[in-house]
């Protein structure tokens, strides 16, 4: 029974995928050659004969024919490596002195507890074996989009298995704030960790990473597979926006315009699967000033001054430009400033003689967004068209308190005080 078990489990393991033929059988073949090894001392004189397509093993006893007075009386006679003549003629009656033996050996007359044995060094080893190649697997995949399916949904973490049923783990900060996933649910990553714990490998995926990225952008434009346009960098704050540098080694490539694709048909891809994710995509240039003008783009700037020593930049720009510059939740100077590698700052540019008027919008530090509403919702979109109406109008018209009136036209006066 235990040798039938035996076989079982080395017929389970034969059609393992992560492990190579050859070096299964030479495993298969260690595991037994220990075992002849404690039973006989040596295993110098066996044969062992794997047979990974059947699933099975043969062992042979090789043994040399002598005399039968050397098999009687010498000292150097080893029943394991010698028989005697008239033993050897019972199995075959033509053998003569000097020949080679060879048995085939029963795996039962080992014992039980040796086929006990076998069979654990060998799921043992066979295991580890598999689990070092998972890992070697997924080492030199350390970058790449990969896609898996979903097979378990924690809070914490999804588990997600590959094509092979290797595990993957994909954990809550490394998934876009958006991302929802359920059991069987298909999706790509990027794999940016791969180590062994307790001798198992651990593999973490991402979709928050940069490089996941930078790998959809290759997919999805030729012209960065190939090589003619790279990526310089990529910045993200993920699921809300990204900035993408790119350069073209050929002039006559616009990089922008090949990463955009005809009416956005290429980027329209890593939208979706970004969960809607902004993506601006940037010529890159190593004029300092103009790089920073195009990380901040939409928003146009009036003057720029440059810090090189500090790595610092002082942007000058109209008032109604300031909240393009900033960007929703200030996710666009923020990006700027990691994409260029220069802290930012933004200045309204008081030199401009056309100031009559500023953009509601601009004062959203000072002012509560509902507020602003309101106001614009009665057609004041700017401080001006609010300071001219009295109190007792804004009020009837947006129902907001006198006291709170009284504060935004003191914020909003303040703009336009010398």
């Amino acid at each position: 029974m235990e040798t039938s078990n035996l076989i079982e489990s080395f017929s389970e393991f034969k059609d393992i995928k992560n492990i190579d033929r050859a070096t299964l059988m030479s495993i298969i073949e260690d595991v037994f050659r220990n075992m002849l090894i404690k039973k006989y001392g040596s295993d110098k004189n066996f044969d062992i004969i794997v047979n990974p397509d059947k699933g099975d093993v043969e062992i042979y006893k090789n043994r040399q024919i002598v005399d039968d007075e050397f098999a009687e009386d010498s000292f150097d006679y080893d029943e394991h490596k010698h028989i005697s003549l008239t033993d050897a003629k019972k199995i075959e009656p033509d053998f003569e002195i000097g020949e080679d033996l060879s048995e085939k050996v029963d795996l039962e007359y080992f014992g039980r507890r040796a086929v006990l044995a076998v069979r654990q060094n060998l799921v043992q080893k066979i295991l580890e074996l598999e689990k070092s190649e998972i890992y070697n697997k997924y080492k030199d995949k350390v970058g790449d989009v990969v896609t898996a399916e979903v097979y378990q949904v924690w809070k914490k973490e999804i588990m997600l298995v590959d094509d092979e049923g290797n595990e993957l783990l994909l954990p809550k900060t490394e998934q876009i704030p958006s991302d929802f996933f359920k059991k069987g649910d298909t999706l790509k990553a990027v794999v940016s960790k791969v180590e062994m714990k307790n001798g198992t490998p651990s593999i973490i995926v991402s979709r928050t990473s940069p490089a996941f990225l930078e790998r959809l952008f290759e997919n999805e434009v030729p012209e960065i597979f190939d090589g003619l346009i790279t990526i310089k960098k990529v910045v993200r704050e993920p699921g809300e926006r990204a900035k993408v540098a790119v350069e073209s080694y050929d002039d006559r490539i616009d990089p922008v315009g090949a990463c955009v694709g005809m009416k956005g048909s290429r980027i329209h891809g890593i939208v979706r699967e970004l969960k809607n994710e902004n993506i601006d995509v940037i010529n890159f240039t190593t004029n300092p000033s103009l790089f920073i003008q195009r990380a901040l783009s939409p928003a146009k700037i009036t003057t720029i001054k440059i810090d090189e020593e500090n790595k610092s930049a002082e942007v000058f720009l109209k008032p109604d430009q300031i909240s393009l510059a900033i960007g929703k939740g200030g996710y666009n100077i923020k990006l700027a400033g990691k994409l260029t590698g220069y802290e930012i700052d933004v200045f309204r540019d008081t030199d401009i003689e056309d100031v009559e008027d500023v953009d509601l919008d601009e004062f959203t530090d000072e002012i509560e967004a509902d507020v602003i509403e309101k106001l614009k919702s009665i057609g004041c979109d700017t401080a001006k068209s609010v300071l001219e109406l009295n109190d007792e109008e804004i009020t009837r018209r947006t129902g907001i308190e006198d006291d709170v009136i009284a504060e935004v036209r003191k914020v909003l006066a303040s703009e336009f005080e010398d």
